[in-house]
């Protein structure tokens, strides 16, 4: 065929959809799993939708983007949500982002947290860190170092948090004392909103829904349980598990680099670089109990408690009950016997190591000269949103074909 797709998560899938938009219908898309949908899948838990994945919405922001997914499932049928996260601290609840929510603290709290910001080193002139760890004291001040984002991150992504670059935090805007004043004085919020400020959920799915829509528009041109065990760069051959060949003038890889056993005529220095490449494993977990917030979700930087975030699955999905935990596998109890369903996903988090950036580079520049291309969240090993990745998708399909 011409085009291989390697994997039915949203980046395969709105690569394949945006090929038939554009007239060509000579491509296959090999999924390891039986259905699509990759970290986005959805299951019937308890009488209404789990995903799977952890949390997963559409955000609003990419108009191009919402309206390419709504012809698989319309406008209608989403509910459009303001986003209400939270934080677990001090044995209080207060809104996502920290810095613009402290006024929600009692008073004592309050000044501590402002001397702090105050005496960050953004805000001081101290010269920017480049370890991870540092960084953070540098840009967020001590207090919320200490009691929010360090704690946080190593319940996501492990205790070695100085193997992670700060490259991909620079968007992370520096905590203004003056804003952070200001939202103490008048009780509001000031300052840049978070991402998915507002997003969309299905009325009655989960977000599994939607890629189960695409993959069956793909009809015959999507084959399921066939997991990539090798790929020959030098004749585009693509084999499976169970020894079957698939060759294609041009491969598209959507899934893990280290999750593919051999990787024939890629010189070993560069295979060895992909074995360096780290990611985090999470644990979704169901739970029947419903709290009462309205928040959609809350994240628990408390290093006593396993999980990192619970979602409350009433507040977005309705007509439902309970709660989903995410918990990095390193910290799941294993002695824990409770009958609560459980998925747990092998890969969940690329990590943004010190030396990512120049293995990346890299790896796509030469597989580039062979015709087979890294695209998404796993294929360019970067933590994009289903969004990101369905553009990403789109853009390199017009490239292509258009």
């Amino acid at each position: 065929m011409k085009y291989l797709i390697l994997g039915a998560g949203p980046s395969g899938l709105a690569f394949a959809n945006t090929l038939l938009d554009l007239g060509c219908d000579d491509f296959l898309v090999l999924e390891a799993a039986h259905e699509a949908g990759g970290l986005c899948r959805s299951e019937t838990v308890d009488g209404s939708p789990l995903d799977i994945g952890g949390g997963h919405f559409l955000d609003v922001r990419n108009p191009e983007v919402c309206e390419f997914l709504f012809r698989f499932i319309p406008k209608k049928e989403w509910n459009h949500f303001h986003r209400d996260s939270r934080i677990s601290i001090h044995n209080t609840l207060i809104d996502h982002p920290f810095e613009a929510n402290i006024w929600q603290l009692d008073m004592d709290s309050q000044v501590e947290y402002l001397l702090s910001i105050a005496q960050a080193g953004c805000n001081i002139g101290e010269e920017k860190p480049t370890e991870f760890v540092k960084w953070i004291y540098w840009k967020l001040g001590t207090k919320i170092a200490e009691d929010y984002m360090l704690p946080y991150n190593q319940k996501m992504f492990g205790e070695n948090l100085n193997q992670l670059g700060t490259y991909w935090l620079e968007k992370l805007p520096n905590v203004s004392f003056k804003d952070t004043l200001r939202s103490c004085l008048m009780h509001q919020f000031f300052g840049k909103q978070p991402g998915h400020a507002e997003f969309y959920y299905p009325k009655e799915y989960g977000y599994g829904e939607l890629w189960l829509r695409m993959a069956t528009r793909l009809g015959d041109r999507i084959i399921y349980q066939k997991k990539v065990d090798e790929i020959d760069f030098k004749k585009r051959i693509v084999t499976t598990i169970h020894k079957e060949d698939f060759h294609a003038d041009v491969i598209v890889s959507t899934i893990p680099w280290s999750s593919i056993k051999k990787l024939h005529n890629m010189p070993q220095e560069l295979q060895e670089r992909i074995q360096e490449l780290k990611h985090s494993s999470v644990e979704v977990k169901y739970s029947p109990e419903t709290l009462p917030s309205d928040a959609h979700w809350i994240y628990y930087p408390n290093p006593d408690l396993s999980y990192h975030r619970i979602l409350l699955r009433h507040n977005f999905c309705p007509n439902s009950k309970g709660i989903w935990m995410e918990t990095n596998t390193d910290r799941v109890d294993t002695a824990d016997n409770s009958s609560h369903f459980h998925h747990t996903n092998p890969y969940a988090y690329p990590l943004n190591t010190l030396n990512k950036p120049e293995i990346m580079q890299k790896l796509l520049i030469w597989t580039k000269t062979h015709q087979v291309y890294g695209l998404g969240r796993w294929g360019e090993h970067e933590h994009f949103n289903s969004d990101v990745s369905v553009e990403r998708a789109m853009k390199m399909a017009q490239h292509f074909e258009g």
